[in-house]
C-alpha cells in the first residue's frame, strides 16, 4: 500500500460486495444470519464504543433497537464472510438534546440510548475519526455519506416525486417516472502550495482562533483538477500556479466529498485574497509550520489532525510525499 493510501478514511481493502446489493434472496440469507452484524447513526453520529481502544459499536441484527426496520438496513458490505450492515436511528429522540451544542464547528455532545449498553455513545465523527481502526473509519465513512445522500435526496431530481431506497441503500428509485438515482460525491480539490521554503494557508470565517489549513475548493464541471487548484488559488489568495502533481485522495463524509491532494508551486507570493472566498491567507515558513505541529507556535494551530491536510502538511514536513 503506498502512503498516500493510508489517509484516515483512505480505504481499508473492505469487500464491499456490490454484487449482493440487488440480489433479494442472498441479502434476506444475509439478514437472518446470527452473525451479521449493523454499526448504527443517529443524526450524522456512528455509535462508538468506548474502552481502552474506540470503536464502532456492532450489534447483532436481531436487536430491538432495529425492530421494524429491517427494510431500512444499508449493506456495507462483508467482512471474512461476515456481514456488515448500517441502520439509522434518527427517529429517536432523547431528551437531553442541546441543539446549540450540535450546530456548533466541533459537536462535542454524546448521546447514550436507553437500549444500549452505557460504554455504547453517538458522538460526532470528526471529533473520534483518528481513534477508530481503518476499516472502522472506512465503514463510518461510507454509511455516513450515503445518510447525507438519502436525507437531501428525498425527492426525485426528474420529477418531483418522493423516490424510495433501493439496492441496499445504494439506490433510489421514482415510481412515478421510473427514474434512477445514485449516491453523489462531490470532488474537491485540497492543495500544498509552497514558495521556496513557505506553504501557502488560509483561514475560514468561524474558524476557532489560529486556525489555518490549505486552500481547498469544489471542482467545476467541464474542471480537471490541475485546472481546479490553479483557479481557486487565484481566486481566493491571487496567486499564479506553474506545475501541479497529484499526491492523494480522501473520501471526506461532511457530507459527501472526495478531497482530492495535490500539490503546486507559486508563480509569485504576493497575496491578495477574495474576503467572500476566505478571511486570510499566509505564507507559513516550514520552521514555523514544524512548531505548530509541535504545539510551540502561539499564532497558528495545526491543521486537524486525520484531515488530509494535516496528512499532507505532516509529510512535507518530512519529506515523505509520494
Amino acid at each position: 500500500m503506498k502512503l498516500a493510501e493510508t489517509v484516515t478514511f483512505g480505504g481499508s481493502g473492505l469487500d464491499r460486495a456490490a454484487q449482493l446489493r440487488g440480489d433479494v434472496d442472498g441479502l434476506a440469507k444475509l439478514h437472518a444470519d446470527p452473525k451479521s452484524e449493523a454499526i448504527v447513526f443517529w443524526r450524522g453520529k456512528p455509535l462508538i464504543r468506548r474502552g481502552d481502544w474506540d470503536a464502532l459499536a456492532r450489534l447483532p441484527l436481531s436487536h430491538v433497537v432495529f425492530e421494524g426496520r429491517a427494510d431500512q438496513a444499508i449493506f456495507l458490505g462483508l467482512e471474512d464472510d461476515l456481514a456488515i450492515f448500517s441502520h439509522d436511528l434518527s427517529d429517536w429522540s432523547p431528551a437531553d438534546v442541546d441543539e446549540a451544542a450540535m450546530n456548533t464547528f466541533l459537536d462535542l455532545t454524546e448521546q447514550r440510548h436507553p437500549e444500549l449498553p452505557e460504554t455504547d455513545v453517538f458522538a460526532e465523527l470528526r471529533s473520534n475519526m483518528t481513534r477508530l481502526t481503518p476499516r472502522d473509519a472506512e465503514l463510518a465513512a461510507s454509511a455516513r455519506a450515503v445518510y447525507c445522500w438519502h436525507n437531501s435526496h428525498a425527492f426525485c431530481s426528474k420529477c418531483g416525486a418522493q423516490s424510495q431506497m433501493a439496492m441496499s441503500g445504494w439506490q433510489r428509485d421514482c415510481s412515478v417516472c421510473d427514474a434512477k438515482h445514485f449516491p453523489r460525491t462531490d470532488p474537491v480539490v485540497i492543495m500544498l502550495i509552497t514558495h521556496g521554503n513557505s506553504v501557502l494557508m488560509g483561514r475560514s470565517p468561524g474558524w476557532p482562533e489560529g486556525m489555518y489549513s490549505l486552500l481547498a475548493g469544489f471542482v467545476e464541471p467541464g474542471e480537471s483538477l490541475e485546472g481546479a487548484v490553479r483557479r481557486e488559488v487565484f481566486e481566493e489568495a491571487g496567486i499564479k500556479v506553474g506545475q501541479v502533481d497529484y499526491l492523494a485522495s480522501q473520501p471526506w463524509p461532511f457530507p459527501n466529498s472526495l478531497m482530492f491532494g495535490c500539490r503546486g508551486d507559486a508563480l509569485s507570493d504576493e497575496i491578495t485574497i477574495d474576503p467572500v472566498e476566505i478571511e486570510d491567507a499566509i505564507w507559513v515558513t516550514r520552521e514555523d509550520m514544524m512548531m505548530s505541529f509541535a504545539g510551540e507556535n502561539p499564532k497558528i494551530l495545526p491543521a486537524r489532525k486525520g484531515a488530509i491536510a494535516h496528512f499532507i502538511l505532516k509529510h512535507w514536513l518530512s519529506d515523505r510525499l509520494e
